[in-house]
Formats: C-alpha cells, sequence, structure tokens
C-alpha cells in the first residue's frame, strides 16, 4: 500500500499497482491451490505451501485488524489484532491434537507450541520491534505501567502453569488432569478481571503517554493512497466478517498442515520443540509486521500493549480453550510443560520487566531479546 496508479497510468502501471497491494492474498489463493492439489501426491509440498498461505492470509488478517484497530482507541486496538493472532494459533494447535489423536508427540508439540508462542511475542517481535525503533530513535518511551501491569500478569500466570508440572512427577495422570483442569479455570477467571481493568477502570494505564506522541501526526495523516486499498473502504461490520471467512480459510489449510506436518516431523525426528516453535512462528508472523510497522513510527506504547497484550491471551485464552477443545475430541490435555519450557518462560518474563520497567527502551534492549531467543530456539532443536 505505498504506490499510489495516477489516474492518467496506463493498465500495465495499474496491474502492478494491484499485484503489489494485494501481494498477500494472491500469494495465499496460489498457494492454497498448491497445498489440495499436493495433498495426497507430494506431503512436502503440501506442508509448504500450507505453511505459505497460512502466512499470506494471517497478513492479510492483520492488515484489516490493523485498519479497525486505527479506528478504534487503545486497548481496544491492540486487542483485534492479538485476538486475530490468538485464533490463527488456537486453530493450528487444535489441528495437531486432531490429527494425532492424543499421540504424546502431538501434544508435546502442542505444548512446544503454547510456550513458543509467548517466547516468540515477548522475544522476537518486542525484540525485533524495539532494536528497530531504537536504532533510529536511539531511545523510545512508553506508559511504564503497561509494563508493570502486564509483567506482573505474566508472572502470575507463568507460575500458575508450575503446578500441574510439578505433579508430572506423582506419575498420577488423573490428578494432573485434575489440577491441569482447575489452573485452566484459574486462568479463565484472572483474565475476566484483567479485561475489566483494561477496559473500564484502569483504561489509561495501556494508553499513550504524552511522551511518546512524537508522530500522531503522522498517523493522523496517512497517506491518501491507503483509502483506495479495499478494506479501508469497508465499514467495520463487513472487516469483521472478512477476518471470520478468512479464519476458516486458515482452519482449513491448517488440517493440512498438521496431518502431513506430523507425518514429516515423525519420519525426520523433529523435536516437539522445534516443531511448536515452527506453529508459534506462522501464528505470530502477522503481528510482528505490525509491530515493526509501529516501532518505525515511533508508536512503541503500541508494541508493547501486542506483544505483551498477545502473550496474556495466549495463556489465558489458548490454554483453558484448547483443553476445551481436545476434551470434546476424546483427549485429556494436562498442563504438565517440561522444565525448560517453564524456566524459558519465566526468565522470559523477568527479561521483558527489566527491560519496559522504566518506559524507556533502546536497541540494545532489543539485542537482549533476541539473543534470548536464539539460545531458547537452539536448545528447544535438540531438547526431546
Amino acid at each position: 500500500m505505498d504506490s499510489h496508479p495516477p489516474a492518467n497510468s496506463g493498465n500495465l502501471h495499474g496491474i502492478k499497482y494491484y499485484i503489489f497491494e494485494y501481494i498477500d492474498i494472491i500469494i495465499g489463493l496460489i498457494f492454497t491451490l498448491i497445498a489440495f492439489k499436493t495433498y495426497h501426491s507430494s506431503i512436502y509440498i503440501s506442508v509448504f505451501s500450507s505453511a505459505v498461505a497460512i502466512g499470506a492470509f494471517s497478513m492479510t488478517v492483520a492488515e484489516i485488524a490493523d485498519i479497525l484497530s486505527d479506528r478504534l482507541q487503545e486497548p481496544y486496538a491492540s486487542f483485534v489484532l492479538t485476538f486475530s493472532a490468538v485464533v490463527v494459533e488456537i486453530v493450528l494447535l487444535y489441528m495437531i491434537v486432531s490429527n494425532t489423536q492424543g499421540s504424546s508427540q502431538g501434544l508435546d508439540t502442542v505444548k512446544g507450541g503454547i510456550i513458543s508462542a509467548v517466547i516468540v511475542d515477548m522475544n522476537v517481535l518486542l525484540g525485533l520491534a524495539v532494536f528497530v525503533g531504537g536504532l533510529r530513535f536511539k531511545e523510545q518511551e512508553h506508559n511504564e505501567d503497561t509494563s508493570s501491569t502486564y509483567t506482573t500478569i505474566l508472572l502470575v500466570a507463568s507460575s500458575a502453569l508450575l503446578v500441574p508440572s510439578i505433579l508430572n512427577y506423582t506419575d498420577n495422570q488423573q490428578k494432573l488432569f485434575e489440577a491441569s483442569v482447575m489452573i485452566a479455570i484459574l486462568l479463565m477467571i484472572f483474565y475476566m478481571f484483567i479485561f475489566v481493568f483494561q477496559t473500564k477502570t484502569h483504561e489509561h494505564f495501556f494508553k499513550d503517554t504524552a511522551k511518546s506522541r512524537i508522530f500522531k501526526m503522522k498517523k493522523r495523516h496517512r497517506e491518501v493512497e491507503d483509502e483506495d486499498y479495499i478494506f479501508y473502504k469497508l465499514p467495520n461490520f463487513i472487516n469483521f466478517i472478512a477476518i471470520f471467512v478468512l479464519l476458516v480459510i486458515i482452519g482449513f489449510l491448517a488440517e493440512m498442515f498438521a496431518h502431513n506436518g506430523m507425518h514429516l516431523a515423525k519420519e525426520y525426528h523433529i523435536s516437539s520443540g522445534l516443531a511448536g516453535l515452527v506453529i508459534a512462528i506462522i501464528a505470530v508472523s502477522p503481528e510482528v509486521i505490525t509491530a515493526l510497522k509501529a516501532a518505525k513510527d515511533d508508536e512503541i506504547q503500541r508494541v508493547i500493549n501486542i506483544a505483551m497484550g498477545a502473550s496474556v491471551v495466549s495463556i489465558m485464552i489458548t490454554v483453558p480453550v484448547l483443553m476445551i477443545l481436545a476434551y470434546f475430541n476424546g483427549v485429556m490435555l494436562s498442563l504438565d510443560f517440561n522444565a525448560f519450557q517453564v524456566g524459558a518462560l519465566i526468565l522470559t518474563v523477568i527479561l521483558v520487566w527489566k527491560t519496559t520497567d522504566n518506559g524507556e527502551t533502546n536497541y540494545i534492549e532489543g539485542i537482549s531479546h533476541l539473543m534470548f531467543f536464539a539460545a531458547y530456539a537452539t536448545i528447544a532443536t535438540l531438547y526431546h
């Protein structure tokens, strides 16, 4: 959405413009057809094509969510994007549960995906955005109440996941599942209070401070060509329907990706940690691009809201919803995360707390998050 075709432009220039403008949809449609065509004949091509198509359509979802967020105020603006991305994550992980019929490898992949989504959100998304923004503006300021509140919430949620993980050593699977259900219920209740806190009583905790509004005028005076993008012309209601339709398509693609992807994982002995990490990256990639755009516009507050808000939703909504969906599919999904996963999660929360607690960020803090993720990815690849 960067080049606007002039009124007197030729047909060739107009075609190039529309290809560039809707490249994500075009790529998504092409690779969806390839994935369907090769579903039974070549699982390698099918897995790759379905992953690319999911990523492309997720970009479209993120773009529409970005348009909707421009019309809303924080924290609702970030909610649209984070919930859209979390739905993609839930669909991908549920298809793994469904296609593996509750096998240990499938469940380990799902658990790895849940933890990895938070790790990617708070290290890759936040790290890249803070790094890029820090290089451009040296230092960027945000509302420190936002990070303080989110890190407190995330530390409590991460600690709650330790309970079923500790019970895993008792070898009593029934007690483990019961503990997991109780923790999931507590997480959902906790999130209800958080939602009220965000939207009713303490909205100002999640909004820009005066110092972080350097380029608000740039946001208000968007380029005229953006208005030619079809989704800019549509009302909010239609855009929400468009997101729903795209999520349905992503659901079908996720089924293909999960079915053939797990076969490849078994064939090449890919660790559940690496498989979960790949799923998390696919689900989070649209948020990363949106966060990078925000960081370049000195909207670091939005980056913080997206990264930490998505992490909170990933734990407190994804976990209970997946457990419910798995249960109705005849699978008892317990929250017995391994020591590496819980340890990495808690260390990530501590790192985020240290890099954002003073209301300022710089590029060295971004690099720190990226280095932590590199270390996590290395261990996740080898950890079985």
